[in-house]
C-alpha cells in the first residue's frame, strides 16, 4: 500500500539535531526515521518520517511542530515500496575500521585490503550508513583484534551487515537472528551474496528463544543493534548467554538513553568499556 512521507530540510547540525529528537519522539510508534545527505557541497541534509496512513501523517505532523518546532515540515505520498529502499537506494559507500560498506553498483571503488561487505538497500534496516551501524562496525574490529573471540551472536540482524563483518573479520561461526523472517530472509541472501554462508547461521527468533540460541551459546561476543528499551529488558538474558569473560556490543541507543542502559547491564555484573558517539547515537562495549 502507498506510504506518506514528512520530511524536514536542514544543515547538518540542524538535521541531525531533528533527526535525534523525531527518533525519540516516535521510538514506541516503531515508526521508521531516515537521515539522507541531500547536498554535499552546501552540506544539506533531509530527514524523513514514514507513516501509513494521511490521519497518522496529520497526527504526526503536529507532534513534530511540537517536538522540533518546526511549522515547514513537507508531505509525499509514496508509490507502494519499501521505505528502506526509498532512504537508502543511491548512498555512497561507507567505512567503518577496516569495513568498507557498499552497494552492488560500487564495487569498483574497493580497495585491495578492504574488508567490503556488500549490502543493496532492501527490506531490512543495516546499510552501514546510520551511525548505529558504523559504530558497531567499527568496535567489532577493535574488540576481535584485541579478543579473538570464538564464538558470537548478532541479535537482530537485519540485513546481516554485522554478522557479515564479524565473520569476515574473524572467520568464527555467527548466530545471525531476527524477530522478522523478511529480514531474516534478506539477511540470508546478503550472507551467501558475501561469501560467509559457511560461517554464519541464519534464523528467525524472538529474544533468546530459539533452539538454534540454546546450541550455539554462550557465545564470546553479541551484538545487538536494536533500541534501548529492548536491550535493558535483555540484560539478564545477555547475561546468562554470554561466556565468562566475553563481551556486549549495544547500540541503538540515543545519547541521552546511554545512563539508563549501563545502569541496567551493571545489575547483572556487566560492566562499561567504551562509549563510541556517532550522530546523537552511542554504541557501547561491556564485559
Amino acid at each position: 500500500m502507498p506510504q506518506i512521507r514528512l520530511f524536514l530540510t536542514a544543515g547538518k547540525e540542524e538535521a541531525e539535531r531533528i533527526y535525534a529528537l523525531i527518533e525519540q519522539e516516535f521510538e514506541e510508534d516503531g515508526l521508521p526515521v531516515a537521515i539522507v545527505e541531500m547536498d554535499e557541497e552546501r552540506q544539506i541534509f533531509e530527514v524523513s518520517l514514514y507513516l501509513e496512513t494521511e490521519a497518522d501523517a496529520d497526527a504526526a505532523t503536529t507532534r513534530i511542530a511540537d517536538k522540533v518546532g518546526a511549522d515547514a515540515i513537507g508531505r509525499e505520498v509514496l508509490p507502494d515500496i519499501d521505505w528502506v529502499v526509498h532512504s537508502l537506494e543511491g548512498l555512497k559507500p561507507v567505512r567503518a575500521g577496516r569495513f568498507f560498506v557498499h552497494g552492488s553498483h560500487d564495487r569498483d571503488k574497493r580497495r585491495p585490503h578492504d574488508l567490503a561487505i556488500e549490502i543493496d538497500a532492501g527490506q531490512a534496516f543495516g546499510t552501514g550508513h546510520h551511525g548505529t551501524t558504523a559504530g558497531c562496525l567499527e568496535m567489532i574490529g577493535e574488540i576481535i583484534r584485541r579478543e579473538h573471540p570464538r564464538t558470537a551472536l548478532d541479535l537482530g540482524t537485519g540485513s546481516a551487515v554485522l554478522a557479515i563483518g564479524i565473520a569476515k573479520l574473524s572467520h568464527i561461526p555467527v548466530l545471525a537472528t531476527d524477530i522478522d523472517p523478511v529480514a531474516t530472509a534478506v539477511a540470508q541472501e546478503n550472507v551467501v551474496k558475501n561469501g560467509v554462508a559457511t560461517r554464519v547461521r541464519t534464523a528467525t527468533a524472538i529474544g533468546f528463544h530459539h533452539p538454534a540460541m540454546r546450541n550455539a551459546a554462550p557465545f564470546d561476543l553479541i551484538v545487538a543493534n536494536i533500541l534501548a528499551r529492548p536491550l535493558m529488558q535483555l540484560a539478564p538474558a545477555m547475561r546468562r548467554h554470554l561466556t565468562p569473560g566475553g563481551s556486549l556490543i549495544l547500540s541503538g541507543i540515543l545519547d541521552s538513553q546511554r545512563d539508563k542502559v549501563l545502569a541496567a547491564y551493571r545489575t547483572q555484573g556487566i560492566f562499561h568499556q567504551k562509549t563510541l558517539h556517532r550522530e546523537g547515537w552511542v554504541t557501547l562495549h561491556l564485559k
